[in-house]
């Protein structure tokens, strides 16, 4: 069920191959490879082909435009949760989104700003009464489990949300979704329960925990994109076709979970 720490160590190299700035390396490296090279006819091509690829590559990466459309084709999986009194869950499982490490500048530990914002969506769904049990879901996501227990650190947040202690359960085993998955089934059954995750992770989410036996009902947040690829073509301006690093991340977010579900559904995990 577990990864050992050296094949985890495998997972996360891998994941550099996926994203976008890699491909724009390459791309580059290549391109400054051939042009070292003595000049001819057949390489002057390759050359041209090569520095088409990187310039496109960018502008198809790290332009707002594209990036915001692609990941709004994710966002817009399952539309925005609306909370009603009348419909209760077993439970309320908030996926971990990360942590910064203390080091010789960073005083304490911090959530990153996803688990920050899962925790508040969280909260805000069980301050309404819509389950009597908030569970939070990370564990130590370092190769060799030397870092910080993530829904630990989401505990003192939810707590300071106005969560009390008694309505909090931790699972601190997981390191991927897959794992918050399984771990989650381990504590709590056949349960009726409120994912809570960024809504481009959504999907992915949905998909594991429901292979897992879960009855789940999605509620996303932390919205990356604004509006709805149509939406987002019909209002671009020019100022979202120029490449900047943001576009980059919010590409990469998106080409992550892509790849992440074709993986899975790939080998057959469930």
């Amino acid at each position: 069920m577990d990864l050992s720490p050296a094949w985890f160590g495998v997972y996360k190299l891998a994941k550099f191959a996926i994203y976008p700035l890699s491909w724009i390396v390459m791309a580059a490296m290549a391109t400054l490879v051939i042009a070292c090279l003595p000049v001819t006819p057949r390489r002057t091509a390759w050359l041209r082909w090569c520095a088409l690829g990187t310039v496109l590559l960018i502008f198809l990466t790290a332009t707002p435009l594209f990036s915001n459309s692609y990941m709004a084709m994710l966002e817009g999986h399952y539309p925005p949760f609306r909370a009603d009194p009348s419909r209760k869950f077993d439970a309320i499982v908030v996926l971990a989104g990360g942590i910064l490490p203390k080091g010789s500048l960073r005083p304490v530990d911090e959530l990153m700003d996803a688990s920050r914002l899962r925790t508040v969506c969280g909260a805000t769904y069980w301050r309404a009464g819509l389950a009597p049990k908030m569970l939070l879901s990370g564990g130590d996501a370092t190769v060799r489990r030397t870092g910080v227990l993530e829904s630990h650190k989401m505990k003192w947040w939810a707590i300071e949300l106005g969560v009390p202690e008694s309505a909090i359960l931790l699972e601190d085993r997981s390191r991927t979704t897959y794992e918050n998955a399984i771990q989650t089934r381990a504590l709590l059954g056949n349960s009726r329960v409120l994912l809570v995750t960024d809504a481009y992770h959504m999907p992915r989410a949905v998909e594991f925990f429901a292979k897992q036996g879960l009855s789940v009902t999605p509620a996303p947040c932390g919205y990356k994109a604004t509006h709805t690829p149509g939406q987002t073509w019909e209002q671009f301006t020019l100022f979202d076709l120029l490449p900047n690093s943001k576009a980059l991340s919010v590409t990469t977010d998106a080409v992550e979970e892509v790849v992440g579900i074709a993986f899975y559904r790939l080998v057959g995990r469930d």
